[in-house]
């Protein structure tokens, strides 16, 4: 049976509508435009349904015909979720009060589908975390209450079946897939106590030997929660709003990596700078970081935390894994320009090198074939529309809002696991009529006055660093545990500033011999030792200047007159120790 297409939902100022996914990108004729101001639009779990408001109401259809499901008299809905088995659709307007009602109505509001009733409405003044966090057989749901966790079970949200009660509760996260079900749990630090978070395994919330497992840590203003998909490991993101140290913008961040067995450890980075983004990869047992000061990094890690394969340094920001795990995509996105780097993860081979200029959006669809990258408002108000591409470089097609208008969205719609096979990777780009983004090949800018010269790596902004293996043995060499990789990083750091205080000593035979003057004879007149040094010192200079010139740099003028007077200050020096 041929495997389905999926539908691509674009929300703008246009309307809601619902596009064939590629090939034919064509409008899907089961489903009517709707030309009203799209508010919000989401699909259940597995695709089945589509939702969206257009301020005037909430509607729900099936996504294969297009039928009603249900209809909402909401207008005011700015955020739509179902629940993973699509029995429950959560709606969220803002929060508000007037005269006839001081204390607020209930704004967070979930409904019974198919029929449509009430099945409780809540408060939820603030955005952040809106939404109640289900388990993928919808026999447990969580909200955050007040600092406090609240569970239900089996969606009777009128009786709190459990609460997990902790000095200030600030983020969770839900384990993704069935029973049983864990969570994580981050309490940020107060009065010099550290921040931590710990992993709990439903209903064992109580007690001191409750918790899966624990990590306290410095430095953290909020933190980033993320399951893997086999729910046995959590990676925090823990990140400072201001860096104390001045040497990032960004502040500061740290990956910590927890496993349900009680194993902690801080992922060690290749290079400081900011965290931009941390990915799983879909097996579970790797995830990919791309990190430091630009050029950034990007590195897969196991389990363990140690590396895996270092991708070198280029510009990017983000990191996104197919549905299927096979290939993964590394891209600078927002102020970057929108390079992309697709890899074949199982060869760690490069596929291609697409551009998208002025993307803020990117996506897989669940095929694992193609990605859909979009310029929406209001991040950018200009140049707003999306391409459809095949992973190989490829434009399959393109779409620009017409002027005065903005696009706001766009949404794969999603699939069950196993939907979609996985392929062999191509490695050559597919036909379209649009053709390719291939990013051609530049040259750093080099000023007129180098340009007759060869180019040197001193005449580069960065070095860039090429991608590597760091699998164990994979270059021949032997692996060292974490800490023997510290202590030896320690070691050669400390050689390092060694060897630029301590000058090298030149030859005996040498006529102006340049050493450390602790070890020069002195003639007991302070004031003929000073003499002798500082000439020694210009000798000094002199030296590196030839040494320069030898490399290829122009020296100023004022360099080459230093140069000149070499011999003039080699006699001086003899000179000054014959009279010694």
């Amino acid at each position: 049976m041929a495997p389905p297409i999926p539908l691509l939902a674009v929300r703008g100022s246009d309307g809601t509508s619902l596009l064939r996914g590629p090939p034919s990108c064509e409008q899907h004729s089961a489903f009517q435009r709707d030309s009203r101001v799209g508010r919000c639009v989401t699909f259940s779990r597995d695709g089945t349904l589509f939702a969206w408001c257009n301020g005037h109401s909430a509607s729900v259809v099936k996504s294969s015909d297009g039928s009603i499901v249900s209809t909402f008299d909401l207008p005011k809905t700015a955020l739509l979720e179902f629940s993973p088995l699509g029995s429950v659709l959560v709606t969220w307007q803002p929060y508000s009060k007037s005269q006839d009602c001081p204390q607020g109505d209930a704004n967070l509001q979930l409904w019974e589908l198919p029929s449509g009733q009430l099945i409780k409405a809540l408060y939820q003044k603030k955005v952040d975390c809106w939404c109640p966090s289900w388990s993928e057989d919808e026999q447990i749901a969580v909200r955050s209450v007040n600092n406090e966790l609240h569970f239900f079970e089996n969606n009777d949200f009128n009786t709190i079946a459990n609460k997990l009660h902790m000095q200030k509760v600030s983020d969770f996260a839900l384990s993704p897939g069935g029973q049983p079900s864990k969570v994580a749990v981050y309490v940020p630090g107060s009065k010099g106590a550290p921040s931590f978070v710990r992993l709990y395994q439903y209903p064992v919330l109580g007690g001191p030997t409750a918790a899966l497992a624990n990590k306290s840590f410095f430095k953290a203003d909020r933190v980033t929660m993320q399951w893997n998909k086999k729910a046995s490991a959590v990676l925090v993101t823990a990140s400072t709003e201001v860096d104390k140290t001045g040497a990032s913008y960004y502040g500061e961040q740290t990956l910590h990596y927890l496993a349900v067995n009680g194993e902690t450890a801080l992922v060690q980075l290749l290079k400081n700078g900011p965290i931009y983004d941390v990915s799983w990869s879909p097996n579970s047992a790797e995830f990919c970081v791309v990190y430091g000061f630009m050029p950034a990094k990007a590195t897969v890690f196991n389990l363990k935390c140690d590396p895996v394969f270092d991708f070198g340094t280029g510009p990017r920001n983000a990191a996104y894994y197919s549905p299927q795990g096979h290939i993964l995509v590394l891209a600078g996105f927002g102020n970057l320009r929108g390079q992309m780097e697709v890899w074949d993860v199982k060869k760690y081979k490069q596929v291609s090198k697409p551009q998208a200029p002025d993307a803020t959006h990117f996506s897989w669809c669940p095929d694992g074939e193609h990605v859909v990258t979009a310029t929406c408002s209001p991040r950018l108000r200009v140049s707003n529309g999306y391409k459809v591409w095949h992973y190989t470089g490829s434009v399959l097609h393109k779409w620009d809002v017409a002027s005065g208008s903005e696009l706001w969205e766009v949404r794969w719609q999603p699939f069950p696991d196993g939907s979609f096979p996985v392929r062999a990777i191509k490695y050559q780009a597919v036909p379209s009529e649009l053709g390719s983004t291939q990013a051609a090949p530049t040259q750093a800018y080099r000023p007129p006055a180098l340009r007759h010269l060869p180019a040197t790596p001193s005449s580069k902004l960065h070095e860039e660093e090429p991608p590597q293996n760091m699998r164990p043995g994979a270059s021949g060499e032997k692996s060292l545990s974490k800490t023997a990789l510290k202590n030896q990083r320690k070691r050669e750091a400390k050689k390092a500033a060694k060897q630029e205080v301590k000058p090298e000593p030149e030859p005996l035979s040498d006529p102006a011999p340049v050493s450390n003057s602790q070890s020069e004879p002195t003639c007991g007149d302070p004031e003929m030792d000073k003499k002798i040094k500082n000439v020694k010192k210009k000798l000094k200079a002199i030296e590196e200047l030839k040494d320069q010139q030898a490399s290829g740099k122009v020296l100023q003028k004022n360099q080459l007159e230093k140069i000149q007077k070499e011999q003039q200050l080699l006699k001086e020096l003899e000179e000054l120790q014959l009279g010694q």
